[in-house]
């Protein structure tokens, strides 16, 4: 078994997940030839609600391909049949061929006492809201007939919501579409998915799981049993029974990395480590490069935690922070809040990491936020005193505004 430098399984990681190109220069139009760049690249994109700066599936396109149309990307997200939104990993957009790879999954679900219990708490309910829906979907929660009594805010979680999202999960439903409060639309998936992808027989269990691993080694180019599991959120143990029987065929190569212990790592045959990755991009808490914080860890030597639950007092750096990729390195942190009305990007906290040039990074971030609060309409950096490296890139954003 070969052993790999640490810092040629991150060029590779980074090669793998798209950052080894350019963004388009800034007069191309982005077309959906580049969404579909992106997602065949990153193979899944996750899905969250907090919209303090933007949803979480708009930045992993931003990362890699910059200012874009973002209304057409949802459209093309939701409406184009070439995609669909489904428990992935976690609730995520991916392509419909991986629809049948998770029929699997559906089933247990619709075995489950999750769904047994609800039958039983709420007889009748699954089957009148899929009724509703086969008479008259598209529809969300609140188009509902009798939705139920609310739990908490918004939504909350009401029986006609939980009804909803069963059927969803099991197979019986499938989401349409979200709004733009981002509540979500329900369909009978014959009216929302290819038919070609519906007449696919599904693979066996283990089948499906084997190519859903290759799908997630391609992603990342290189990972732990681990990481390559949690893609699709499989059972590691599984998982591990499944890459062996890959590596035996040749599909994958078990490899070590220097620093990452003695758990091998799967490398995909196909993956190389570009020699320079030009990128400069601020990543979201979700984005498929840092969602498994461990990875991220091995990879970048950065310790990094979303602390949106994390009260306020005990936070360490901020509500919403993001990773700063400059070249192969994650440089430094930012906790940023879009201030719609005021049309304003503040940053709340600004912090280096360790050994960096603190000026050049501060320069190369002021770019990025200033490329960034553009394209979400709120051109106006204001950066807080909060943290190490806010008095450089204070300055910083003061010199490129002029």
């Amino acid at each position: 078994m070969r052993t790999l430098t640490a810092d040629r399984a991150r060029r590779i990681a980074l090669t793998a997940m798209g950052f080894a190109r350019s963004r388009p220069d800034p007069t191309t139009r982005r077309d959906v030839r580049h969404l579909r760049r992106v997602l065949d690249t990153v193979d899944i994109v996750q899905l969250d609600s907090v919209n303090v700066l933007a949803r979480a599936h708009e930045l992993p396109f931003w990362s890699r391909i910059g200012a874009h149309d973002r209304a057409a990307r949802d459209a093309w997200l939701w409406r184009s049949r070439e995609t669909f939104e489904g428990w992935v990993h976690v609730a995520s957009v991916t392509s419909v061929d991986v629809w049948p790879l998770l029929a699997h999954r559906r089933a247990d679900i619709g075995t489950s006492s999750w769904v047994r219990d609800f039958e039983q708490e709420r007889p009748g309910l699954l089957a009148a809201v899929r009724d509703e829906v086969a008479r008259h979907g598209p529809l969300s929660v609140r188009d509902l007939t009798d939705p139920g009594e609310r739990t908490g805010p918004w939504w909350g979680n009401p029986p006609g919501k939980r009804a909803l999202d069963r059927l969803a999960l099991r197979g019986d439903l499938a989401i349409h579409d979200r709004t733009s409060n981002f509540v979500t639309v329900y369909d009978l998936p014959e009216r929302i998915l290819p038919t070609a992808t519906l007449a696919t027989r599904p693979p066996p269990r283990d089948d499906a799981h084997r190519q859903l691993l290759l799908r997630a080694a391609r992603a990342h180019g290189i990972g732990t049993a681990g990481d390559l599991a949690d893609h699709h959120r499989l059972k590691l143990r599984e998982a591990r029974s499944r890459l062996a029987e890959l590596v035996a065929t040749g599909a994958l190569e078990e490899v070590r990395v220097a620093g990452w212990g003695a758990e091998p790592a799967y490398l995909d045959p196909r993956a190389v480590a570009a020699r320079r990755i030009p990128a400069r991009t601020l990543l979201s808490p979700f984005d498929p490069l840092v969602w498994r914080r461990e990875r991220a860890e091995r990879l970048f030597d950065f310790h990094y935690r979303i602390e949106i639950y994390v009260p306020e007092a005990q936070r360490r750096f901020g509500y919403y922070v993001l990773p700063f990729l400059l070249g192969d390195r994650l440089v430094a942190r930012v906790d940023l809040k879009a201030d719609r009305p005021a049309g304003r990007l503040l940053v709340r906290g600004s912090f280096a990491e360790p050994d960096i040039d603190r000026t050049h990074v501060a320069r190369e971030l002021a770019a990025e936020l200033h490329d960034l609060g553009a394209w979400l309409d709120v051109p106006e950096v204001r950066v807080e005193d909060r943290g190490d490296l806010a008095p450089h890139l204070r300055s910083a954003v003061r010199n490129l505004s002029g």
